[in-house]
């Protein structure tokens, strides 16, 4: 059987030196984000920069978690650098239009503010959670060879999917400008029709008639939707 599903290796592996490579260049964009906001420069909304800078020490955190604890799969240096990439674009991007580096103007702290602050802490717990769950469930001796329907998972298939696109919403809110949006878009975008579909081809082929009666019953996104 083919490892290689969706242009990713879900084969195991540590792949260490690719992961550490990952990890490295999500510090420098985190680094960069951490002096435009605390380096004294003068922007227009500096309050608003520094809550996003803060956002993204916070997914730096959680990636670490993920790519040194939880992920079990390889990562091979070129998705590394493409992720890298992408996470540096709107990690640096979100704070500049916080900044306001486009409008010029400081945003004023409202109820949406608060909202986007909530859907970043849910979908940061939902997305940890919900891997953190299954790591747990991964160590017990019976469930080898078996896929796992449990915890957050019993109520969407790919529900750490949807914990990303909750704290994405969350994170483009808090910079107030409409242009951030395109994000959660997008990757929620790509979550639906590329990466969830290439997943559930992996995964009816390693699991077979036990993934099968699992997606007959479950959500694949969001529960009671899709």
């Amino acid at each position: 059987m083919s490892s290689n599903y969706g242009g990713v290796d879900r084969s195991h592996g540590r792949s260490l030196r690719s992961k550490l490579c990952f990890a490295a260049l999500h510090a420098g964009s985190v680094s960069v984000c951490l002096w435009l906001a605390f380096g004294g420069l003068d922007w227009p909304d500096p309050m608003r920069a520094k809550l996003l800078a803060g956002a993204a020490a916070l997914y730096f955190l959680r990636h670490l978690i993920t790519l040194f604890a939880l992920l079990q799969r390889k990562v091979d240096l070129s998705e590394g650098l493409g992720l890298a990439a992408f996470m540096a674009a709107f990690e640096i991007g979100f704070l500049l239009l916080g900044a306001g580096m486009i409008s010029g103007a400081a945003a004023p702290f409202g109820p949406w503010d608060i909202l986007g602050g909530v859907l970043l802490l849910i979908g940061s717990a939902v997305n940890t959670g919900s891997e953190l769950q299954r790591r747990q469930w991964k160590k017990q001796p019976e469930s080898k060879g078996h896929c796992y329907t449990g915890g957050l998972f019993a109520y969407a298939m790919h529900v750490n999917y949807l914990g990303d696109s909750i704290l994405f919403t969350g994170w483009a809110i808090l910079t107030a400008s409409l242009w951030a949006g395109a994000v959660p878009i997008l990757m929620t975008g790509m979550f639906i029709f590329y990466h969830i579909p290439a997943l559930d081809r992996y995964l009816a082929d390693r699991y077979g008639a036990e993934f099968r009666a699992y997606a007959a019953r479950t959500a694949k996104f969001l529960p009671f939707v899709y």
